[in-house]
């Protein structure tokens, strides 16, 4: 005799409240053993994978990919063979219903927790079409309805399973699943064109730059009755509506934060760095750098260090509850990585300890766990001081926000070619601008000021690294 069981929606040890479902790695039918991995979750930090607490057969899906849910929420059924419990000790599977939280603590994109009260945006039931009326709700959720044919514009709900072939599921990491959703792209009606076919950004844009077929281009009754104009063949709809989840919302939420609680102040400095990269050129030829590709943001990284040992309170957070300043003798380097979720901010654990190659890795090494959508929670929590670098988008400088809990941010901007005055000479030198934004309660001006100086001088001959080290 089988007895079905629900499995809640983890709490997978961040202070989560909520997770977007990314991907379902089983379906109704399939059988499951314990700790197999069935479904992708998204966090505000990361993709993390859920394994089965059961073994038994899939009964139902209760959530549909796409969709965001709370902390205890059955997400699963699965008819197992006996009356065997969950496991008991394993965190990520309670086995008793969760209680709803009386504060909410959400895990920011690397920037530590933030107490708030919790609020439910609306669901949405019915996935929206541009120029199709909103439906109205007027009850609970019902499943929803088979996905039909139509090649695009399908909703969030009807993310392709199979390929255009007929064969197994379509080849594409869960960022680009999630844009897929995002904007009602059909995977099963793509050919990739990436790596093995696998379908990439590119081909999800595109794809959703083809004129709607189908029903989703008949003409809809507006909000009041009114029957929308249809755009004509070809045409780009008038507006767009992205959903904010996951990590934009909680970057969202943080950079407010921040940019209304901390006091920014930010001082920028031009630098000629061509003795850095004189002194690149020479790394890239040394052994110890073999098959590492490095940046002159390794330099500016190692500034950075050298100069927080010089001046350990720009390496420090403000404790308001405390009324004190807490001074980090250690050095958890933060670099924000533009990917394809949204900004995310790991950092390299005692970054101050790393030898210059070993930087160079770490660099290397979390930099593509990032992009991947692969960052452990580790490495996007405890950061104490961060790197942006504006200049891979050719931006000469920017005004950045800090990272909250933290006393100061770096930004690098593009290198290029300008006039400079150098040995009373007037010569065509590579320059760059760095702006450094620091928290005012804690670091003034003349401090401030230093740290930039010592990060521009350091710059500018590679040489002091070594001898202020």
């Amino acid at each position: 005799m089988t007895e079905r069981k629900q499995f809640r929606l983890p709490d997978v040890g961040e202070g989560l409240t909520e997770a977007d479902i990314v991907t379902w790695r089983v379906k109704p039918g399939d059988q499951v053993t314990i700790n197999q991995v069935i479904v992708e979750i998204e966090t505000a930090k990361a993709v993390v994978e859920l394994p089965s607490p059961y073994e038994g057969v899939v009964a139902q899906l209760l959530v549909d990919e796409g969709q965001s849910v709370d902390v205890g929420t059955p997400i699963i059924a699965v008819d197992t063979p006996g009356p065997d419990s969950p496991i008991k000790n394993n965190k990520m599977v309670p086995a008793d219903p969760v209680p709803a939280a009386p504060e909410r603590q959400p895990v920011l994109v690397g920037y530590g927790v933030r107490t708030a009260t919790t609020s439910r945006r609306p669901r949405k039931t019915t996935p929206m079409v541009p120029g199709a009326a909103p439906a109205a709700v007027t009850g609970p959720p019902t499943a929803p309805a088979p996905a039909t044919a139509t090649p695009v514009n399908l909703g969030p709900t009807a993310t392709a399973v199979r390929d255009k072939n007929g064969g197994g599921r379509a080849l594409a990491k869960p960022p680009v699943r999630k844009l897929a959703r995002d904007l009602g792209v059909d995977l099963s009606q793509l050919s990739g064109t990436g790596p093995a076919g696998s379908i990439t950004r590119d081909d999800i844009q595109q794809a959703a730059a083809q004129p709607v077929t189908g029903a989703a281009s008949q003409p809809a009754a507006g909000p009041l009755g009114a029957i929308q104009p249809v755009p004509a063949a070809g045409a780009r709809p008038r507006e767009e509506r992205v959903p904010v989840r996951g990590v934009r919302k909680h970057t969202a939420e943080a950079v407010t934060g921040s940019a209304f609680t901390a006091p920014h102040v930010t001082e920028f400095l031009e630098v000629d760095v061509t003795g850095t990269m004189e002194a690149l050129a020479r790394l890239r030829a040394l052994p110890e750098f073999d098959g590492v590709r490095i940046s002159p943001l390794l330099f500016v990284a190692r500034a950075l260090l050298v100069a927080t040992a010089r001046h350990p309170m720009i390496n420090s957070s403000w404790d308001a509850a405390a009324q004190e300043i807490v001074v980090r003798h250690y050095v958890n380097l933060g670099f924000a990585a533009a990917t394809d979720r949204g900004l995310l901010v790991p950092n390299i654990k005692e970054a101050q300890a790393l030898s210059l190659p070993g930087l160079a890795r770490a660099f290397a090494d979390l930099a593509s766990t990032a992009r991947d959508g692969r960052c452990s929670l580790a490495e996007l929590t405890g950061g104490t001081i961060t790197i942006t670098n504006v200049g891979v988008f050719g931006v000469d400088a920017g005004t950045p926000i800090l990272t909250p809990g933290e006393a100061a941010i770096l930004a690098f901007g593009r290198i290029r070619k300008a006039p400079w005055v150098h040995d009373d000479q007037l010569a065509v030198r590579q320059v760059t601008t760095l702006s450094l934004s620091f928290d005012h309660r804690i670091v003034d001006g003349e401090l401030g000021s230093a740290v930039l100086r010592d990060v521009g001088q350091m710059l500018e001959d590679p040489v002091r690294m070594l001898a202020w080290a």
